[in-house]
């Protein structure tokens, strides 16, 4: 029993787990795996089905989309771990930005590859809005975060899934 003196007191941490996934920021997928933690009620590193469905509730999607429904159906043994569950959201998200990429595309109309406040300008005045050039400015200035006078995907696809949060988000 002397070999085992020294450890007493002193539990082993383990290592902070850094998952990654494309077009993932580090911080969303922070967000997904406190939701997933969240539900993790018996902290078995595993959701059942009835969790998950609590958990996409909790992230804003309804619980009759069809892909949610798929994705819950789909799981294997009635259990998802976090591993899973990011897969699972991954292509979801996949999904959702490639619509806002075809979004991007008619402000685009050029194809230059960014979107300009001309082209700001432009889909106002197709919608009937008129701005003044402040107006569009700004809207430029908010989603320009490499400040190079332009909107590029990534920063589009940001904009546009910030919004879509901060529009399901519990008031």
């Amino acid at each position: 029993m002397s070999g085992f003196g020294g450890r007493r007191g002193r539990e082993k941490a383990a290592p902070e787990v850094k998952y990654q996934r494309e077009g993932l920021s580090q911080e969303e997928i922070e967000e997904l795996k406190e939701a997933f933690d969240l539900f993790d009620t018996d902290g078995g590193g595993t959701i059942d089905s009835s969790e998950l469905k609590a958990a996409m509730e909790s992230l804003g999607y309804d619980k009759k989309n069809r892909t949610i429904v798929e994705m819950i159906e789909n799981m294997e043994d009635g259990e998802i771990d976090f591993e899973g569950f990011l897969d699972m959201m991954t292509a979801r998200m996949s999904d959702s930005k490639e619509d806002i990429m075809k979004v991007f595309r008619l402000f685009d109309e050029s194809g230059s590859g960014v979107i300009t406040i001309d082209d700001l300008r432009r889909v106002a005045q197709t919608l009937g809005d008129s701005m003044t050039e402040a107006e569009l400015k700004e809207m430029i200035d908010r989603g320009d975060t490499n400040k190079n006078g332009v909107i590029d995907p990534d920063e589009f696809v940001h904009i546009m899934l910030s919004s879509h949060k901060a529009a399901v988000a519990p008031q």
